[in-house]
């Protein structure tokens, strides 16, 4: 193990809107002990007649992180919003330092604030930040009866919160607007979303959604109706992708490559099987790249990474995948290709729909085990004046460990 330093030179001290008289005794300490405050200009003005030099915080935020680094060895107090590590800069600060640099005094949060003012469970609320996110990832939690607290920007934000709730369908959710909380400016005011017209909201604000109305919700379940995706025929049709679903198998924190990507649909989906989860998906044509772009931001899962080109020529860098999966470009070059770089452990599904690329996985499942799964699937459909099925084509799916 590292030795870590004895005196932490770095103070991350959390602030409320009340910071004047909410202090925690170790807080103030660290204050009359520092050489040096660094904060935003809003966390600044909480604190009039700092005994020490202050410097405001650059924006955008990373631009501080060097500034910080060049006063090692003196010290500093960093001055951030309630609790550091709760949807706030902790981990941006403390990512490059060991442990022993730096401590933490954190103070209530706002997520902690606002359940307290509405009485609500904190551990009952999806909690989010979109102060520099798309408001569309509220959507995988927009679903009659939940509780979210979403921290926004300011009052026009709110307002575009309110737009997308009634987009889709959800005008009637109650939204709770909570200003400044926990210091003399606080405020808490209710309104549907549909009757929205407050135009003097002020930051710093946080906004409670109570859901309501007769917008869909997400199913909860892998093998989402086709109609939720933009494309032009190349997608992996419901039920065929709850089974390649079921195959790649999700687990938390895991990333996939989903080679020939379409819609998207597949990755998307493994991205709403958890937060955690990452993908990167990769498609030769730029249009159909752009729809699976902007259908993981629809179903609020903007995170999805896209590699334009063919494989095996292109394939993702960085962390290698936990699960790949195969929806087109299938070929001996390209599993070849995946068999030389990909680690042991990794699991493969690949789905393959002509003769000849059911011959290739036959072929390569005799040499390298797994799983072979022809799927049938029909529906009905009128025939004359009664109805009959209709078969789809066969599909044949490959799963494997590498």
């Amino acid at each position: 193990m590292a030795d870590s330093i004895a005196s932490p030179w770095l103070t991350i001290v959390g602030i409320g809107e009340d910071a004047a008289d909410g202090l925690s005794a170790a807080s103030r300490a660290a204050l009359e002990q520092a050489q040096l405050v660094m904060g935003a200009a809003r966390h600044l003005a909480l604190l009039p007649g700092l005994s020490a030099p202050s410097r405001e915080w650059p924006v955008p935020f990373a631009d501080g992180i060097p500034l910080l680094l060049a006063e090692r060895g003196r010290k500093v107090v960093v001055l951030v919003s309630g609790d550091p590590f709760w949807f706030g800069a902790g981990s941006s600060v403390t990512r490059d330092l060991a442990p022993g640099e730096w401590i933490a005094h954190p103070a209530p949060s706002t997520f902690g604030l606002a359940a307290a003012r509405l009485g609500w469970a904190l551990q009952g609320c999806t909690c989010l930040g979109l102060h520099a996110a798309p408001v569309q990832r509220l959507r995988p939690h927009l679903a009659k009866g939940r509780h979210i607290l979403v921290l926004v920007r300011d009052g026009e934000a709110v307002a575009g919160l309110a737009a997308y709730l009634v987009e889709r369908g959800f005008g009637a959710s109650t939204l709770h607007v909570l200003e400044a909380l926990g210091g003399p400016r606080e405020r808490v005011r209710s309104v549907e979303a549909q009757a929205l017209g407050f135009d003097d909201i002020r930051h710093p604000v946080a906004v409670g959604i109570e859901v309501a109305g007769v917008g869909d919700a997400l199913p909860a379940t892998s093998g989402l109706p086709d109609d939720l995706f933009d494309h032009d025929g190349q997608i992996t049709k419901s039920p065929l992708r709850a089974l390649t679903l079921s195959a790649l198998a999700p687990r938390p924190g895991e990333r996939l490559w989903d080679i020939g990507g379409g819609s998207g649909s597949v990755s998307i989906e493994w991205l709403l099987a958890h937060p955690a989860n990452t993908a990167c998906a990769v498609e030769a044509d730029p249009s159909r790249a752009g729809r699976a772009r902007a259908n993981a931001l629809a179903l609020g899962v903007d995170r999805l990474e896209l590699v334009l080109g063919r494989a095996p020529q292109v394939l993702p860098d960085g962390r290698p995948p936990d699960a790949v999966f195969i929806g087109g470009g299938l070929s001996d070059g390209l599993l070849d290709a995946l068999w030389q770089r990909l680690p042991t452990g990794t699991r493969l599904v690949a789905n393959a729909v002509t003769l000849e690329s059911e011959a290739l996985l036959a072929r390569w499942q005799g040499e390298q085990g797994g799983t072979l799964m022809r799927i049938e699937l029909a529906d009905a459909a009128p025939l004359g004046t009664r109805r009959g099925w209709r078969s789809r084509y066969p599909v044949v799916q490959w799963s494997v460990v590498l």
